[in-house]
């Protein structure tokens, strides 16, 4: 998983998370990506060093490295830095997630079926492209595109 600082053609500055930078790239190509702020699909990438989360453990200090000892770079806990309000709405998106089902690409038709009426009122989560999610907006139906749940991203 990664997250890039990106930018609209507005100017309005946002962070996006992907799974790859050739995750980025093709989800932009397919206008998958776009500016909360203003909704438009016109997105670029800014310079920045990308955070990179993997699974991966890290060395301990009795590794065969050689060289000259370089100090580890400070890290700070998310919740350090956010804002309290940013981060009850990340602690919000996270829960939602986790608690929602997971009806992949058949998302544009069980939303389509709880708004009518069709089938129980749940929390779910999905796949759908963005005709769909343009197409179930046109229809009043609210749905908010989310990252990637930690289930998808490996």
């Amino acid at each position: 998983m990664i997250v890039l600082d990106l930018c609209c053609n507005l100017d309005h500055r946002f962070e996006g998370w992907f799974a790859s930078a050739d995750a980025f790239e093709e989800q932009c190509v397919r206008k998958l990506v776009s500016c909360p702020a203003c909704g438009t699909t016109s997105v670029r990438r800014l310079p920045s060093a990308p955070y990179v989360q993997t699974r991966h453990a890290v060395p301990d200090a009795s590794s065969s490295v050689t060289g000259p000892a370089v100090p580890a770079p400070a890290v700070l806990e998310a919740d350090a830095i956010e804002p309290p309000a940013a981060a009850n709405m990340l602690q919000m998106l996270r829960h939602m997630s986790r608690n929602a089902e997971n009806v992949g690409d058949r998302l544009p038709e069980e939303a389509r079926r709880i708004h009518y009426g069709e089938a129980e009122v749940r929390d779910i989560r999905g796949k759908a492209s963005a005709e769909d999610v343009e197409e179930l907006l046109d229809e009043g139906i609210l749905i908010l595109p989310l990252p990637p749940g930690e289930d998808e991203v490996h």
